[in-house]
């Protein structure tokens, strides 16, 4: 997203993030009769806001735990040098367990979140999988035990 996508953000575009935000099925024509505009113009504001990366997903969102996946994990993930990151980051996209990736400043060189079926599988993904990827050189986990809040920044 360039730095100045936010000024060109109008007052339309952010009423039509917040009835989508909260609804991302809702028709666009339900959205142009809230917004009060045509529903062409929900459907260029919406794929303008798309092409100029202010809205980054759809889709519909799995509970993990119907599919058998029991643990949330975070995985903290000290590298060898911060240079193998990539290296790294394109090893842990071949794991379909891994989630979310993020590079960070702090204890960890990295933090990732993944899901496993069981304590045996967690294990398995951590010996086998994560720790063998060259560069990795110390994981620390932190299970999650249950997640309150899952929501996405306010639109002002």
């Amino acid at each position: 997203m360039e730095v100045n996508t936010i000024e060109r953000i109008d007052a339309l575009d952010r009423k039509i993030l917040k009835v989508i935000t909260l609804n991302a099925r809702i028709p666009f024509k339900d959205v142009a009769e809230q917004c009060g505009v045509s529903r062409a113009a929900i459907h260029q504001r919406v794929q303008k806001l798309f092409d100029s990366g202010v809205i980054v997903g759809s889709g519909y969102q799995v509970n993990p735990k119907m599919l058998g996946y029991n643990l949330c994990v975070y995985v903290g993930i000290t590298l060898e040098k911060g240079s193998m990151y990539n290296d790294v980051v394109r090893a842990l996209e071949q794991i379909p367990e891994v989630v979310e990736s993020h590079f960070t400043l702090g204890s960890f060189s990295m933090l990732i979140k993944l899901y496993a079926r069981d304590d045996r599988d967690l294990m398995a993904l951590l010996n086998t999988r994560i720790q063998m990827i060259p560069g990795v050189s110390k994981t620390e986990t932190l299970t999650s035990l249950e997640q309150h809040i899952d929501r996405t920044l306010p639109i002002e």
